[in-house]
């Protein structure tokens, strides 16, 4: 099956992480959100780091919801992740730190500088 620009842009658009929690906002932005917090993790950890934050919102429903979108994610190419222990370690790859190196212009392609 192939899809229209408007669905691929729709599938594959880029994750966006919220700046805090928001009790009030969807489950996935939660998710991602207790992700990005906990810097990686398996959806067993970012659903603890949910439950800290929101206390009751680990129900069986919400857990299958947590596993299968990280899972959808990964496959699309939005997080990261290394098996570990027979279990996906999921990661946002976010940077954390500056670049400390330099650029030499000279080294630059014609165009570019």
């Amino acid at each position: 099956m192939t899809m229209t620009d408007e669905e691929f842009r729709e599938e594959y658009k880029p994750l966006q992480v919220p700046a805090h929690y928001d009790a009030a906002d969807t489950l996935q932005n939660k998710m991602i959100f207790a992700l990005a917090e906990i810097n990686e993790g398996t959806a067993q950890e970012v659903i603890a780091e949910l439950e800290k934050r929101e206390p009751g919102i680990a129900d069986e429903q919400n857990k299958a919801f947590v596993y299968a979108t990280l899972a959808s994610l990964f496959d699309h190419g939005h997080l990261t992740g290394s098996e570990k222990a027979g279990k996906t370690r999921y990661n946002l790859s976010k940077i954390t730190r500056a670049n400390d190196g330099a650029t030499d212009p000279d080294l630059l392609a014609p165009g570019l500088d």
